[in-house]
């Protein structure tokens, strides 16, 4: 393996696992933004340098975890397509998305960002729309719960499927209908174009919630 083959493997775990660190951030502060658990639960943490509430819940947080350590593999070969975190009613029927889209990066690279500066700036976006965009949504139903869908490549889904990357953490394939909202509105939030990472952010919600005082 030459040097420069060397460098993009590393480039692109250094990719996977800032991607991940920023999701694991992000999904904990949209299930506080959104009510979908008691404010209690939560604590006041700071990353990159913006106030974020953070689950204290052992069970919901290794959840996350979970997820998130089995599709860094997915990241790092560019087969994952979207990660997307459901609210869901007491029904389990989604009234919400929060998309998460990733482009894949040929060569990525860290040759205009050494210190990532920049790409700390562009996460620390994302997380101050996160927090105000509980003004352009909807209050969702009582009771809400949530899930976590990952879109892949076929081969992606293979992986998924046949190799159990986090011990007793199987996945399976969703029913699709289950987890679609035909009768929706988008909300784009944001967008991050840098060497490393590419992603857009938007939420889909249901036009025909049916909501209730929390």
């Amino acid at each position: 393996m030459s040097s420069n083959e060397s460098q993009d493997i590393n480039t692109k775990q250094i990719a996977a696992d800032i991607l991940c660190e920023f999701l694991e951030v992000a999904f904990h502060l949209i299930l506080y933004i959104r009510e979908v658990y008691p404010a209690g639960i939560f604590e006041r943490r700071k990353k990159y340098n913006v106030p974020v509430q953070m689950s204290c819940h052992p069970e919901v947080n290794q959840y996350i975890l979970d997820v998130l350590q089995s599709i860094k593999p997915l990241i790092e070969k560019d087969e994952l397509i979207q990660i997307v975190l459901a609210v869901t009613d007491k029904d389990h029927k989604p009234v919400e998305r929060f998309v998460f889209e990733v482009a894949p990066i040929p060569e990525p690279s860290l040759r205009n960002d050494n210190y990532l500066l920049r790409l700390e700036q562009s996460l620390r976006s994302f997380l101050l729309k996160l927090n105000v965009c509980d003004a352009m949504l909807d209050q969702n139903p009582q009771d809400s719960s949530f899930s976590i869908l990952v879109y892949t490549k076929g081969s992606g889904l293979v992986d998924l499927e046949d190799r159990q990357f986090v011990q007793n953490f199987p996945w399976m394939e969703a029913d699709t209908k289950s987890y679609t909202l035909p009768d929706s509105k988008l909300v784009p939030l944001k967008t991050l174009s840098s060497d490393l990472i590419k992603m857009q952010l938007y939420v889909e919600e249901s036009t025909n919630k049916t909501t209730g005082a929390k």
